[in-house]
């Protein structure tokens, strides 16, 4: 085993596999049906799980994410289904997951409704229903192949939230307008506490380094527009609508983009209540829609996400 492993890291790291080491025991973890603490326990491997474990290892070469090779993604407490056609949640999300789980634990249990815009694999929506009991989470996913990993994933952990007194709802209808009057989340303006979102982020035109993000995530779940802003300002109205004064805005963006000049934080400050948006909001034209922005980093200390209060 300590062979084969050997062998399986150097040809990652010929193929410039981020960590090379880590992903030769997971995919080895997962033909032999173990966890790492056991792995040690084994030496020899059958000829079968050899030529099983050399058919993931080719396909990690080639650079297909390991989530895909593996079919599940690790967040927070759960794991979550994962495949062609869904973005890959990432580790830097879940600093903005807590930060959406922060927020919704100051309201009354019976005001905790959340909604996830741009929900993907559901992982937000699962990570405030299964970690704060009482929740009514709403997660909305425009793309019906993401959302069919969503619906997915809501019913494999449907245990855990229903344990923990939450009810997680999928709604495949576009985050931008699913707020508007006669959209699918219409009936719930002006009483939500928390809006999160990990929206498409990325200018049009901008190449991802990683091939596992350039050539296996979805392009819808990618590309935000020319500035790759054209999305956050979709969410930010959608959530303008829906939050309750006092509601909180979590939203995740590049690291190049929580500028308060010109990033997202600047946008959310920027946006002021026009007439259709007084109508939709109760806000005095002209009059700010959003108070107390604020820009965060993620664990390496890059900027990741925006919050911001509803006003």
């Amino acid at each position: 085993m300590r062979d084969v492993l050997s062998e399986a890291q150097r040809r990652l790291q010929a193929a410039d596999c981020p960590s090379p080491g880590p992903d030769s025991m997971e995919m080895l973890c997962h033909v032999l049906g173990t966890s790492r603490t056991h792995l040690n326990m084994s030496d020899r491997l059958s000829v079968v799980d050899r030529v099983r474990f050399e058919r993931l290892l080719m396909r990690r070469v080639a650079r297909v994410p390991l989530q895909h090779i593996l079919g599940a993604a690790a967040f927070r407490h759960l794991v979550v289904r994962v495949g062609p056609g869904v973005f890959v949640p990432r580790p830097e999300t879940e600093v903005v997951g807590q930060a959406a789980i922060d927020a919704l634990r100051e309201w009354p249990q019976e005001e905790r409704l959340a909604v996830d815009l741009c929900s993907g694999t559901g992982i937000l929506a699962l990570s405030l229903a299964t970690e704060i009991p009482g929740v009514v989470a709403h997660a909305v996913e425009v793309d019906p192949i993401a959302a069919s990993w969503t619906r997915l994933n809501i019913d494999d952990h449907h245990d855990a939230w229903v344990g923990n007194s939450s009810t997680v709802e999928l709604h495949v209808v576009d985050a931008g307008t699913c707020a508007d009057p006669g959209g699918a989340l219409a009936h719930l303006a002006g009483r939500v506490a928390v809006v999160v979102s990990n929206p498409p982020y990325i200018p049009e035109g901008a190449v991802p380094r990683d091939p596992e993000v350039r050539d296996h995530d979805p392009s819808l779940a990618l590309f935000g527009g020319p500035d790759g802003l054209r999305e956050v300002r979709r969410v930010m109205v959608a959530a303008a609508i829906l939050l309750r004064p006092g509601g909180r805005v979590v939203i995740e963006h590049g690291d190049e983009q929580g500028d308060v000049e010109q990033g997202v934080p600047a946008v959310f400050m920027g946006h002021m209540a026009d007439h259709e948006m007084s109508l939709l909001t109760a806000t005095p034209e002209g009059q700010p829609l959003w108070r107390d922005v604020s820009d965060h980093r993620d664990l390496t200390r890059r900027p990741r996400y925006t919050i911001a209060v509803r006003a």
